[in-house]
């Protein structure tokens, strides 16, 4: 009741394409989403196309110019196709605005109404890290498909053949990277514009390797329905993954998206059988004796991760499972984590230094490390 700044939740992650439509199609293919609501000129917006595409809770919108020299265009010219607003769901956008702006956040767009025959929408935004935004929502008052102006749309393709018809259902968590310096900086910025609490952190060994290094802090919202992890780069032997980011997207942005599902081994099947493509995971990460000893009674055998390469670890709560796909469009910068929680509030800790070794062979692959 005393929250400074409370939330319901992830509203939905923005993505800035070169292609809305093929980026809609490979979604609904490869990670099994839902096409629900579209704007294009069609109905109005003659500068730009935007599909909706849904999950359970998760919602992701892909926004894609169709005329050169728009804002839109620009910025997927300069950082190629990535994530620009992680849209945050809130009770209050004016109160929300109104707090956040006066306590040091920079204001884009101030509250305004939204209405058609469904109801009204109120948003604002405020920038954070980077060309990032967080648009603040409340959709309590409309029963539309997404916003007016967004007419529903049917499905591309049929959904995935498992219990429930989808892949995944939340989106668990959004990771930031940010320059060397800044991440206690944007820490800062989350907790005293926005009231969330430091979850978690991660420096020096626990997240490096024997080339690269990075620094990590996790920020959430009291009811941790809203974690964002922010990485940056630390002094190493060698560049690293933050590193490697911010050349090829041009500057701070979102990292990852992480996924949350109740049935990894199902998921990763499907996608993998659709396309997507995960990194790898060597035999000897499940072949180490105290990896066995460290995990206990897991659901899945361990022979079954191995197989797919999905990741174990457990903390004092719980354990989780989690695998990482490589890099979904040309340039090395965005991807996604499926990750299924059984207790665990953490991040796969012991996992890391394997995380981060992947990573880096896909690196040298690419002659960045």
């Amino acid at each position: 009741m005393s929250d400074v700044f409370p939330v319901n939740g992830m509203d939905a992650v923005v993505f800035a394409v070169g292609n809305a439509r093929q980026a809609a199609h490979y979604y609904s293919t490869a990670f099994g989403m839902r096409l629900t609501a579209y704007r294009g000129p069609e109905n109005g917006s003659r500068d730009e196309v935007a599909y909706v595409l849904t999950s359970g809770g998760a919602r992701f919108e892909f926004r894609a110019s169709i005329r050169p020299g728009t804002d839109l265009a620009g910025h997927v010219a300069e950082h190629g196709d990535g994530v620009i607003d992680l849209a945050i769901e809130v009770p209050d956008v004016e109160g929300a605005y109104r707090h956040a702006v006066g306590h040091g956040a920079r204001g884009l767009v101030e509250p305004y109404t939204l209405e058609d025959e469904r109801g009204k929408v109120v948003l604002a935004a405020i920038a954070t890290y980077g060309e990032t935004r967080h648009t603040l929502v409340d959709r309590s008052n409309y029963s539309g498909a997404y916003l007016p102006g967004y007419v529903p749309a049917e499905p591309l393709v049929a959904p995935p053949a498992t219990r429930t018809g989808r892949l995944f259902q939340a989106i668990d968590h959004c990771v930031g990277n940010v320059e060397l310096g800044r991440m206690d900086e944007w820490v800062e910025f989350y907790k005293n514009v926005m009231g969330f609490t430091n979850m978690a952190e991660f420096v020096g060994d626990d997240i490096a390797t024997e080339y690269s290094a990075l620094m990590s802090k996790v920020v959430a919202d009291g009811t941790r329905k809203v974690k964002f992890p922010l990485n940056e780069p630390a002094v190493s032997r060698k560049k690293s993954q933050i590193d490697e980011y911010l050349d090829f997207y041009r500057g701070p942005g979102v990292q990852h998206v992480a996924l949350a599902t109740n049935d990894i081994l199902t998921t990763v099947d499907h996608m993998r059988a659709a396309g997507v493509s995960f990194l790898v995971t060597p035999d000897s990460y499940y072949d180490d004796p105290e990896l066995r000893s460290r995990i206990g009674k897991i659901r899945a055998p361990i022979e079954e991760l191995k197989k797919r390469g999905i990741l174990v670890d457990r903390d004092e709560d719980g354990y989780l499972l989690q695998i990482f796909t490589k890099p979904v469009q040309d340039r090395p910068t965005v991807f996604f984590e499926l990750i299924e929680r059984h207790g665990s509030l953490g991040f796969g800790k012991g996992n890391f230094k394997a995380l981060f070794e992947a990573i880096e062979r896909e690196q040298e692959r690419r002659g960045n490390l």
